[in-house]
């Protein structure tokens, strides 16, 4: 097929959220249109689409209806009918990343398997627990902190359903880094960032960059973060989890092949976003720079612990007045606790700046629910 023309090309996302919605809006000025495959046409992204598809991700037909549609697909979210995008590629459909990707990808054990054969560092892992504490983790369907348990001792209650086990580690800091792979095999990666989790829910709370660990360990985080999406071969933005070990040990823990919540901060942090990076990606476009412009911490901004109904953000006032503050809401109609409803990211001249305000931001900003 004939290079792309950001004029005319028609991109497929799978999956109406967030991330969908940002890839959108960072497309939208490169002069792409967009399809979305997505339940509800108030959803995120279908709100913004210019073609909606009303159907679920593992929808055979739906997914066939938006990959018609369009000159390329992609994904917002990696657990969707893997079966229907091998079918849409054997008809000749560019889909990107491929499906075999999304396949290795949502079955965390078969991804560990595919990155270990790689000489990628990763915790141990095998099928079944060899000592306590470990991690248990659901081979498939995790997400944002659900599908994983740490089982004290044999007696614990584990999770139902098919599993693998991995060594709890021993971990001084969670890091990140945001990796894109061109169809041509160009790879760039972004600044590591440090991502610090809230432990009543599970889930990102809060990513700050620059991360504060030394030059080498940012060198090899980057350097490891390439390798494991070589050896998945994707095409896109993947966003590579990483632990550091107190022992300074760099492991991979999970990876995602889409724009991440981690990466989010580049729209206001980097000359590149993580949206229109993956877009370039996926569209055969040159991939753009990812220099850090200005310190950055992005705080996600989460429904309260008894939140449900319409949602309502207090503290918006206050929170716009705050000199470096950058508010999205994403326009979710309802809110439900620790649902992700929107971010914040804070810039300034340097980290220690940038995490006060986002102190402040943290303690000024609630999200309640309203009967509506």
């Amino acid at each position: 097929m004939e290079a792309f023309r950001p004029d005319f090309a028609r991109v497929g996302i799978i999956g109406g959220g967030q991330l969908g919605q940002m890839m959108i809006l960072a497309g939208t000025p490169l002069g792409f249109s967009f399809g979305v495959l997505t339940p509800s046409a108030s959803d995120p992204a279908a709100r913004l689409a210019d073609f909606h598809v009303a159907g679920e991700l593992t929808d055979a037909t739906a997914i066939r209806t938006l990959v018609e549609w369009a000159d390329v697909t992609t994904c917002e979210i990696e657990h969707i009918n893997t079966d229907a995008l091998e079918q849409a590629q054997a008809r000749g459909a560019l889909i990107r990343p491929a499906a075999r990707v999304l396949r290795t990808v949502n079955d965390k054990y078969e991804q560990k398997r595919t990155l270990a054969a790689a000489g990628v560092p990763v915790p141990a892992f095998g099928d079944r627990p060899t000592g306590y504490p470990v991690v248990q983790k659901l081979r498939r369907g995790g997400y944002d902190g659900r599908g994983v348990k740490i089982l004290a001792d044999a007696a614990d209650p584990a999770l139902p359903g098919e599993c693998y086990y991995e060594d709890l580690v021993d971990f001084q800091a969670e890091l990140a880094v945001v990796v894109c792979r061109s169809v041509t095999g160009e790879t760039t990666s972004y600044p590591v960032v440090e991502m610090e989790f809230d432990a009543a829910a599970n889930i990102c709370s809060r990513v700050s960059v620059p991360a504060r660990v030394e030059a080498d360990v940012e060198a090899r985080a980057r350097a490891i973060a390439i390798e494991a999406v070589e050896a998945i071969d994707a095409v896109g933005v993947v966003a590579v989890e990483l632990f550091l070990g107190r022992d300074g040990e760099v492991l991979v823990n999970e990876l995602a092949p889409r724009p991440h919540n981690s990466g989010h901060l580049t729209i206001e942090a980097c000359a590149t976003s993580q949206f229109e990076q993956h877009l370039r990606a996926v569209t055969g476009l040159p991939l753009g720079p990812t220099t850090l412009r200005l310190p950055a911490v992005m705080v996600n901004v989460l429904g309260a612990p008894d939140a449900d109904g319409v949602p309502r953000l207090d503290g918006l006032t206050r929170l716009l007045a705050r000199p470096g503050v950058h508010l999205h809401w994403y326009g979710k109609t309802r809110v439900r606790p620790y649902r992700k409803m929107g971010h914040v990211t804070v810039v300034a001249d340097d980290l220690g700046a940038a995490m006060a305000t986002a102190a402040q931001v943290e303690a000024d900003t609630t999200v309640r629910g309203a009967e509506g």
